[in-house]
């Protein structure tokens, strides 16, 4: 095993981002062939990369990239709200929702995981591919909130990319979970009907006007969460299907990083 220079190990750490004894001992292994090094080191990060994925990423930030009549979203999940904030996560995060954007699915899959294991090892903490949504098609509008932990993104099936926009904006701020009344599910609404029926038992209410209290309250619930029924943030006076006009809304995705 060889020595290395001061210069050697500083240069090393400089392009990797490791700890000064992981890079002179990578670099002694190597006889101090820095890009031998560095594929040594990447090896490890891959290692070190397995052992860090147990530990929990609740933190991370969503990354948009729209053109083209196309719009990505994804989730890049790390451990802490430090590296979250970090440039290179950053960097990596922008890279990886404009090559979704650009060349799809498939492609994104072929080096999100390694891209994801070198920053693991630069950033020393487990960082991973998240969700991710790719819409094209119809009119297309996207909202990225100010702190990147809420986007979404919105197809039309006509009108402008400045009301889907408007919309978009409208799901980050009032997270509807369906786009329309009749696309809630039974299952969501039988929820609902069983602490209903309770609370209604509790206040003694007459049963033969329990079916029609029930009736109404569905009817909320189901307006509620939907996107379209929900009284427009901009204009509460009028719903978002009022706002949007004669346009439906044909897709809809909303990603965040929730605790």
């Amino acid at each position: 095993m060889s020595s290395v220079s001061a210069s050697q190990v500083a240069s090393l750490r400089s392009r990797t981002g490791v700890s000064i004894l992981e890079c002179k001992n990578a670099l002694e292994e190597v006889s101090g062939d820095e890009e031998k090094a560095i594929e040594a080191l990447r090896k490890r990060g891959a290692a070190s990369a397995t052992k860090k994925a147990e530990r929990d990423q609740s933190e991370g930030s969503i990354f948009l990239c729209e053109e083209n009549e196309k719009a990505a979203l994804i989730f890049l999940r790390c451990e802490t709200d430090f590296v979250s904030s970090n440039k290179d996560f950053i960097a990596l995060g922008n890279e990886l929702a404009t090559l979704l954007c650009k060349e799809g699915e498939d492609a994104l899959r072929k080096i999100a995981k390694e891209k994801t294991q070198e920053a693991v090892q630069k950033l020393g903490e487990n960082i991973s591919l998240g969700e991710t949504s790719l819409i094209e098609g119809g009119v297309v509008g996207s909202y990225l909130h100010s702190n990147s932990r809420i986007g979404v993104i919105v197809s039309l099936s006509s009108g402008t990319t400045e009301v889907a926009k408007d919309v978009a904006m409208h799901a980050a701020a009032m997270n509807p979970e369906f786009i329309k009344p009749e696309d809630v599910t039974k299952e969501s609404v039988d929820v609902e009907r069983n602490i209903w029926t309770e609370q209604l038992s509790k206040e003694g209410k007459p049963a033969e006007i329990m079916d029609k209290i029930m009736l109404g309250k569905e009817k909320k619930f189901r307006e509620e969460n939907a996107l379209t029924s929900q009284n427009f943030v901009k204009d509460p006076s009028i719903t978002v299907k009022q706002h949007i006009g004669e346009a439906d809304v044909s897709k809809y995705v909303r990603l965040s990083v929730s605790k």
